[in-house]
């Protein structure tokens, strides 16, 4: 790095502030589009998957404060070798990664990038002898399976405490999280019109419907609605989805942009996309109503833990901390339109924050088990 990169403190102090303009600036990096199997490389769920681009990075950064929370210079300095094993993309989270690494002369990081449930096999079938020290997910589900295979270890208190205690538990803490939503055509609806239980939209709501029952996200939420509501009403409304001809798109961004173009009035995608569409054309006409308590509802988390193999647990423990940096968490939510989870950096976008949803109380990790998801959802008729 130049020499002008340091400065008395390691050069710490310097690289963060230009970390952060760059960050604040208005962006033109585009972010790719999710694929719909499973995770490729965060496509399950947090858009980073392989693709076409979905938009433009930059969206409500004018203006936008320093964040909140603990910066990166009062954390512990990350000091020798260390291998993450990453089921989140590259291209959405290698900047932050590699900032992390370039920030500490005597840190040597390496990164491998694999969809995450493809990463939890891994570990388990490298055994003793995996190199990782660090998992670092997509979504609560893989955290989950990897802890109960037994290959994790305790995060520290002053770690895992940083997040609430729903995003976290002994063994992984969350790192940002996704809102599961119902964009709506604002020149067709209004936020009075959108039912405010999800179980009610096959046969109550007056649109056209859409959805991407093939896309991970899709699954996960159809497996909320399963845990929460039942097999049996979950296939009363996969039928009915099946019987009212909702449309059926390949992502939940395409399906953002449907109803931003006016050909279809409401759907069930992630909240991130909605910005990402907002991001690209701020007058198009699209918003997000939140149902209450109920699948529609569910809040899902990317997050890490350190594996049992850590060759330096201290380190892998503390690597995770700068994730939860004020400089990481403002990064997701400027670069990724995720939820930040540290209450003190807000989210992107006219939303409202995590303790205003009304969530439903489920397992995270349950999300995972999709198999029985996708039998019901094939059962019921829907194509996948």
């Amino acid at each position: 790095m130049a020499n002008d990169d340091f400065d008395e403190r390691d050069g710490r102090d310097v690289r963060r502030r230009k970390f952060l303009a760059a960050a604040g600036s208005v962006g033109v990096a585009g972010i790719a589009g999710c694929n719909g199997t499973d995770e490729g490389g965060d496509g399950e769920d947090g858009g980073d998957g392989p693709g076409g681009a979905v938009g433009q990075i930059g969206s409500g950064r004018a203006g936008r404060d320093a964040p909140g929370g603990t910066p990166m210079a009062d954390m512990p300095a990350l000091e020798g070798e260390l291998t993450v094993y990453s089921g989140r993309g590259e291209f959405l989270v290698g900047e932050l990664v590699s900032y992390i690494d370039d920030l500490y002369d005597d840190f040597d990081l390496t990164i491998r990038y694999n969809n995450s449930t493809d990463l939890v096999n891994q570990i388990v079938n490298e055994g003793e002898g995996s190199p990782a020290d660090v998992f670092y997910s997509v979504n609560a589900g893989s955290l989950g399976a990897l802890a109960d295979a037994g290959r994790t270890q305790a995060l520290p208190d002053g770690v895992a405490e940083k997040v609430r205690g729903e995003f976290r538990t002994e063994q992984w803490v969350g790192t940002s999280g996704r809102a599961r939503t119902v964009p709506y055509n604002t020149e067709e609806f209004s936020e009075d019109d959108m039912p405010d239980d999800i179980m009610a939209y096959p046969e109550e709501f007056e649109g056209d419907l859409g959805w991407a029952p093939s896309y991970g996200s899709a699954q996960a939420f159809i497996t909320a609605m399963r845990l929460l509501e039942g097999e049996e009403a979950t296939r009363e409304w996969l039928e009915a989805m099946v019987e009212r001809g909702a449309a059926t798109y390949p992502d939940e961004f395409r399906t953002c942009q449907e109803i931003a173009d006016g050909e279809i009035d409401a759907a069930f995608t992630n909240h991130y996309y909605i910005q990402r569409v907002l991001d690209g054309n701020p007058e198009a006409p699209i918003a997000t109503s939140f149902t209450e308590g109920d699948a529609g509802a569910v809040f899902n988390v990317a997050g890490a833990t350190v594996v049992d193999t850590a060759s330096d647990a201290d380190l892998a423990a503390n690597f995770v901390r700068h994730l939860l940096s004020a400089e990481a968490q403002d990064y997701f939510a400027r670069s990724t339109f995720e939820y930040p989870l540290i209450p003190d950096v807000e989210p992107i976008g006219d939303l409202p924050t995590i303790d205003e949803l009304d969530v439903p109380d489920i397992d995270l990790s349950e999300l995972s088990n999709l198999e029985p998801t996708i039998d019901l959802m094939r059962d019921a008729g829907v194509q996948i």
